[in-house]
């Protein structure tokens, strides 16, 4: 174990609730070592992007968002019969291009049959999600988009506490659009409401009313 990895680990360790630092001139080597020793930590998101290297320390705040995501699409896997995988916040890398990236959240939807009922992914070799969640409470995502784009990310979800976003990857490019591609029935202005209601409301309360309006919109998209 080098040096420079107990260093950053330290680093990990020792920053506040919601801070991001950006460390620079980081290889390849040391942000594997740093992914090895942090495991599976509770409450920290870790990035690469060609020797730029970002540790995130999340809020309460924004583990309640990031798990509330999960919750919808559950709902919505059952009300409307859609194999909707769910895992988390996995870590996705690939050497080549020296990128990698941890979301809040990453579903595989037309994609899910590729996965089957397999437990953990490889994303060496299996397709990317095809929705990554980025709750930006604290810092903003955009800066991730080249990582996601690299990865082949077909479309990326993001929320800052007051407006929610769809970003979808078009020619190696990300672009605002309103209605998720992978979900087709979801659009940006109606996840964004159902978030802003979950402070109002509570989780029990909105996860009613989305199923509910689910119910409405089906005719329409299924």
């Amino acid at each position: 174990m080098t040096t420079a990895t107990l260093s950053y680990r330290e680093i990990a360790s020792q920053l506040p609730t919601g801070a991001v630092v950006t460390l620079h001139d980081v290889s390849w080597e040391e942000y594997e070592s740093l992914l090895e020793e942090l495991g599976e930590a509770a409450g920290m998101r870790v990035s690469f992007n060609e020797g730029t290297m970002q540790i995130m320390t999340l809020s309460p705040e924004h583990e309640k968002y990031a798990r509330f995501f999960e919750k919808l699409l559950a709902v919505m896997s059952l009300r409307l019969r859609i194999n909707i995988l769910s895992f988390g916040s996995a870590t996705m890398r690939k050497k080549k291009s020296e990128k990698g990236n941890e979301p809040d959240g990453c579903f595989y939807v037309q994609s899910a049959s590729a996965i089957g009922n397999r437990m953990h992914i490889d994303f060496a070799i299996d397709p990317p999600p095809d929705v990554v969640v980025e709750v930006d409470i604290h810092h903003d995502s955009k800066d991730k988009r080249p990582i996601y784009a690299a990865l082949g990310v077909p479309e990326i979800w993001r929320y800052d506490g007051v407006k929610f976003s769809i970003d979808h990857l078009q020619q190696g490019e990300y672009v605002s659009v309103q209605q998720s591609v992978a979900l087709p029935v979801l659009t940006a202005s109606a996840l964004g409401e159902f978030l802003g209601r979950l402070s109002r409301e509570g989780e029990s309360s909105t996860l009613i009313a989305f199923d509910e309006w689910l119910q409405s919109e089906r005719p329409s998209h299924m």
